[in-house]
């Protein structure tokens, strides 16, 4: 079969690089940070030849799509948006979307604020957390000391991490890949594996696992793959979508309180830092209230966090075998 086509379309005021492949029903693959369309790789050829039609874009501010340069222009609405302007784009109804890392927030959301248009949701990684109405603002409670502070609050000061991670870009992508990888045991919780120094940031850990090989399913073809992009893009839009989260906070006061409607997958790995987060647990355990169609969680043994990365055939399996109950 042949690989996927790259091409660009426009959506919502931007354009925005797209890899498609298959014919059939569109099911739409929303990737995370740092990453692009090439972590659907795996995916892109199995939903083809299950006879689907997958298309994975590079998301807002990564790789051959337009970075806006206002930090604002990257909240929720602004991604939900993108999607949107996609099917119309690609002359789709509707879709099943996909999300994994940042991207699965992409995709709940897709699927809470337009359920007419996103008739399913799959999610990698990060689960859904209902927007509370006593919910305080999210950078307020992220934890912090002395020493360190949580990853996400680091990446809030434009400049300090695209410093960072862009003094060596290809250091940068290895060290975050692996170190999120599940051939890394998971530490200790609250061992502060998420927390970054406030004295050296980011480049204060890069050689930890410089000397570790690289597992087999990230080969230095892929690294090579992501250095390319993020080398000639730096990593600014990437962490714009982190700069919104207390945005995105108030954008979506009026759905407070509301579920998911439509039918849902949640597939993570068991050593994925995510589900170690401060109350990770209980939104977990809650997950099927908030999503009531929900199948899953469905927990890969030994699994970091690049979910359909590392376990490409248990994912793809899982994928379609939703899809085609729907």
């Amino acid at each position: 079969m042949p690989g996927p086509k790259l091409r660009h379309i426009e959506t919502n005021g931007i354009r925005m690089r797209i890899a498609e492949q298959g014919t059939g029903p569109l099911v739409v693959l929303c990737h995370g940070f740092p990453e692009s369309w090439y972590s659907w790789r795996h995916q892109l050829a199995a939903l083809a030849a299950a006879g689907f039609r997958a298309v994975a874009p590079d998301m807002r501010g990564y790789g051959g799509t337009d970075a806006p340069a206002a930090i604002d222009q990257y909240t929720l609405p602004h991604l939900v948006g993108d999607m949107v302007g996609l099917l119309d784009a690609l002359g789709a109804e509707t879709a099943v979307v996909a999300g994994h890392d940042w991207g699965a927030p992409v995709a709940w959301h897709c699927a809470l604020l337009r359920p007419d248009r996103f008739r399913a949701v799959i999610a990698l990684s990060v689960p859904f957390r209902p927007r509370s109405p006593q919910a305080p603002r999210p950078t307020t409670v992220m934890p912090q000391t002395d020493q360190a502070r949580f990853y996400q609050h680091h990446f809030q000061e434009p400049g300090q991490a695209e410093a960072e991670l862009e003094a060596n870009t290809r250091a940068s992508l290895r060290d975050i890949l692996l170190r999120l990888s599940g051939d890394v045991p998971p530490p200790p919780a609250g061992d502060g594996f998420s927390m970054v120094p406030r004295q050296g940031g980011l480049t204060a850990r890069i050689d930890q696992f410089a000397a570790m090989k690289l597992p087999s399913w990230l080969t230095e073809a892929d690294l090579d793959h992501y250095a390319a992009d993020f080398t000639r893009t730096g990593f600014r839009g990437g962490l714009n979508w982190y700069r919104n989260i207390d945005r995105n906070w108030e954008l979506l006061r009026p759905f407070a309180g509301r579920g998911i409607t439509v039918p849902a997958l949640y597939v993570a790995g068991d050593r994925d830092l995510v589900i170690r987060f401060p109350g990770a647990e209980q939104v977990l355990a809650t997950l099927s209230t908030s999503v009531p169609r929900l199948t899953g969680p469905i927990m890969l043994p030994g699994c970091g966090h690049w979910t359909q990365q590392e376990r490409p055939a248990e994912v793809n399996a899982a994928m379609i075998a939703f899809l085609h109950r729907l």
